[in-house]
Order: C-alpha cells, then structure tokens, then sequence
C-alpha cells in the first residue's frame, strides 16, 4: 500500500493549474451512454473514480481510450445494462449511471454504491424520479433492477431536497423520453451547468440549468460531440488552504473564480489577500491566519462541504477559535482524530467542530478516513514540524489529480513511496 511523506514546515510560493472537475467529469461519462457516436472530453482528470467510471463503460460495451488529459469514449455499439457489484463499490457516485443505463437500454442493473464512508446518502430521491418518469425499479439485497417497456415520460419532478446526484439522474434520464421534464427545486451546482451544457453540444435540449428549475425537452437521440470540463473548485480551494496554512503565496491558473464566492470570502475572512483576474487566482496569506467565527457548509451557492475540511485544517494554527458548522453529511468529521494526531485541538460535538488555534503542529503517523479529510492531514502537513507519513492514500487518488506533483512545484517537500 502506497503512502505519502510530507517534511514540514515549508512555505509555499508558485504557480499551479488546476485540473478538471471530478464531481463534473463522473456525471459527463455517464452521459456518454446517451450519445450514438464519439464524446471527446478535455480536461479529463486522471483521477481513480474517472478510471472506474471507464471501467463501467468498457463493460457496458463503450469503446474508451485516455490520450493526457483528454478521453474518448464511443458508445455507438453498447450492448450492456449490468454494472458489477466490484465496480459499484468503488465509486460512491457511480448511481449516477443508472438514469442514463435505463435510458439508453430500457434495463439498468446495479448494487448500491461504495466510496467515502461520510454517512447516508439516500438515493431515494433518485429512485422515486426515475419512477416518477415511468421506470419499474425492484430492490432485491441491495441490487437494483430498473426497467420501462418503452421510453420514459416527462413529468413534473420536484425535490424535497437540492440533491446534486438526483438532479443529474433526472436530466440524463429525461434528455431523451417523450415530452418534457420539468425539475423544481433542482441543484445549482456548477457541475449541474456543465453536464446540461454537455448534453446540449450532444443535441439535448435542457433550459435553466444553474437554477433551482430544469425545464429539459425530450429528443430522439444524442450524437457524439466535444466538451471541455470545468476546473475543479474544491481542488482549487484544497491548494487555497495549503498556501494559507504555510504563510505561502500562490497562483492557481486554470479557475473559474466566479463558482469560488463563498469559498474566496472565508480566505479573505482569515485575513488572506485573494486577488481574481480572468481564470487566476492570488492567494497571499498572513503571517498568522485569523479566526475564523463559523463556517456553514450549504448547497451551492453556499459553501461546500467537500471544501470544509482542507479549510478546517487550515484554522488548526490560526489566532483563536474557529466554528464549523457541517450541514450535508452527518460523518463529515471523522478525519479531525486524525488531525489531532498532529496537535490540533478540535471538539466535535455533533454537526459542528470546535477549532481553537495552536501554536505549531507536529509531523505523525495519520491515515485518510476518506477523500476530503485526506486532503486535510496533507494541508495539515505541510505546516507541520518533522514528517508526517500519511497512510491510505487511495482516498486522496479519488479526487485529485498529480497531487504530490502540484504541491512539489510549489515548493512542498512530498514523495510517495
């Protein structure tokens, strides 16, 4: 098993792109299925949940191939609805195949997924859409057996709540069933925006995406088309909190600063300098960071949980106490034990995290608890005394991409071994 060294405490200066957007990206090769010709996709993060993802395809019958950042899939010949229960394990948003599986094949099969252990994340919402629209769903141990004798039917959805996953469910289900579908209460997300600007290039015809109403017109069929992801904005914020945590000052390229808001104005709130221009950002952090009064992770356009624990890892050395406030996924927390291992001192008491600041951090054995909280003991690292040797870095391969590249070009003594 892989781990990861990180010698602190550095300073961090530099410049750094910003890859694609795995949470973007994941829902986009799903939508592939829907498209009878080939999808190039750029700014294709190399990341482990986008290698499951082809994985899926490739066994579902799609012709797919990665050149650098860019792959192809072509799921002209698709001849499958199956997903392996191996494969649903190893990705926690991989119920996003299943709307577009049934579109395409009248039948998806599948298990419940896996991925980061952060509590429940109830698909119910998805199911009882894809219902909604006319499919026949058994559920049998855990397997889902989804089916519709013919195309499935627009409708009027609306959510109970702004569900990310149930909102792109919905639209790769409906871009091609008979009428129109209507979602109130939709997600806003701007990975929401991507996949609908995706489906469009492809002849989808979806209006309203970025708002909490998704008006999508059924068509006859998607072809093969060309799309560029969108940047990732927790990435972009993970490298934020590095810069922040190490006094450092940082350029990240390749962002769209206007999906960044909340995120920016918690930075500047902990006496960082951020300066936007175009697809740049400037991070210039203080000598000693401010506290930070609370923190509440919402649906966008609020501040995202997935953001959370990089930047909560940041106020572990800030002057006073911080508050944490976590309002999406119930075991958001159960990376700060971890943390503490480094000389933190964070309480927990239920959906909020106390952090009051230390005066340094010290280098330990820890091990990422899942994706994010990973994220968080390296950005703890890096301000810590002495070397941290981080363990099941799996996690961290989920959701970013040449990570210990981009932090070495910024002056962060890391290696894998």
């Amino acid at each position: 098993m892989a781990k990861i060294y990180v010698e602190g405490p550095v300073r961090l200066s530099g410049e750094v792109d910003i890859h694609g957007a795995k949470n973007g990206a994941l829902p986009i090769l799903a939508g592939t299925i829907l498209c009878r010709g080939e999808c190039i996709l750029h700014n294709c993060p190399n990341l482990s949940d986008v290698e499951t993802s082809l994985k899926i395809l490739t066994h579902l019958g799609c012709e797919c191939r990665r050149e650098g950042q860019t792959v192809i899939v072509n799921a002209a010949d698709m001849s499958g609805y199956e997903i392996p229960d191996a494969l649903m394990r190893e990705m926690r948003s991989s119920i996003v195949f299943l709307g577009a599986i049934v579109a395409r094949m009248g039948r998806a099969k599948l298990s419940s997924p896996g991925g980061c252990e952060l509590g429940p994340r109830p698909i119910d919402l998805h199911l009882a859409a894809l219902r909604s629209l006319g499919a026949t769903i058994q559920e049998d141990h855990g397997v889902l057996d989804c089916t519709t004798p013919a195309l499935l039917n627009g409708t009027a959805i609306s959510l109970s709540f702004p569900s990310v996953g149930a909102t792109e469910n919905i639209m790769l289900a409906s871009a091609t069933a008979r009428g129109v579908t209507v979602i109130h209460n939709a997600a806003r997300e701007p990975e929401i925006s991507d996949l609908a600007d995706f489906l469009n290039s492809a002849g989808a015809k979806i209006y309203g995406a970025g708002s909490d109403t998704i008006e999508i017109h059924g068509v006859a069929a998607l072809h093969g088309t060309e799309h560029t992801v969108l940047p990732d904005r927790i990435a972009a914020a993970t490298f934020l909190a590095a810069a922040a945590i190490t006094r450092g000052s940082v350029v990240l390229h390749k962002v769209m600063p206007s999906h960044l808001m909340a995120v920016l104005s918690v930075f500047r709130e902990a006496g960082c300098d951020v300066v936007a221009s175009g697809k740049d950002l400037k991070l210039s952090a203080p000598a000693k960071l401010r506290r930070i009064p609370m923190v509440r992770t919402l649906v966008y356009p609020g501040f995202p949980t997935d953001a959370g624990p990089p930047v909560l890892a940041m106020q572990t050395l800030a002057d006073g106490t911080s508050m944490f406030l976590e309002n999406i996924f119930e075991n958001r927390f159960k990376y700060v034990d971890e943390l503490k291992r480094l000389g933190a001192n964070i309480k927990v008491a239920g959906k909020v995290a106390v952090v009051e600041g230390v005066a340094r951090l010290s280098g330990a054995p820890v091990e990422c608890t899942d994706l994010r909280g990973g994220a968080a003991l390296a950005v703890a690292a890096l301000a810590a005394s002495g070397v941290t040797e981080i363990d099941k870095i799996h996690h961290i391969d989920r959701g970013y991409d040449r990570f210990e590249e981009s932090l070495r070009a910024l002056g962060a003594k890391i290696k894998r071994e």
